[in-house]
């Protein structure tokens, strides 16, 4: 697997995730992957198991995590994330309907970016995914020593 993903979307909502690659081509942004488990999201970071010979030296730019997901939660997956060196350095913004501080909190402490309130509206979703879109591709310059 050798094409370049800026944009990995990790929700086990199908129809959410048509939602969401929609959205992100609306706003220019043409290299979107979407996996629906978060095992496949580990496994697809990693080169591992269905993704085996995918070079992980080539990361998404971006992560946008849904919190629950099937097998693996979205907090599990972000955990997971920081603690692999190749990974670890990838902007993960969670994608979430709570509004629950406590839960907003743990994403924070596990590693998240940014935690944005998810939306099935297609203009309000645009709306904010073009605004991750610019600001984590476009605007923000990458660290490479640092997950920020």
């Amino acid at each position: 697997m050798t094409q370049k993903i800026d944009v990995l979307v990790v929700d086990d909502d199908p129809d959410y995730c048509e939602l969401a690659v929609a959205a992100l081509k609306a706003c220019g942004q043409r290299h979107v992957l979407c996996l629906h488990d978060g095992t496949d999201a580990i496994d697809y970071l990693r080169g591992a198991n269905r993704f085996s010979g995918r070079d992980v030296r080539v990361q998404p730019r971006l992560v946008l995590l849904d919190l629950k997901l099937v097998r693996m939660h979205g907090l599990e997956v972000l955990r997971a994330m920081r603690a692999d060196a190749a990974a670890r350095d990838v902007p993960v913004v969670v994608m979430s309907a709570t509004d629950d501080q406590k839960s907003l909190r743990e994403c924070y402490e596990a590693g998240a970016n940014s935690v944005v309130r998810k939306t099935v509206d297609y203009t309000e979703l645009t709306r904010k995914l073009k605004g991750i879109f610019e600001f984590w591709l476009n605007i923000n310059e990458q660290n490479h020593e640092s997950r920020v």
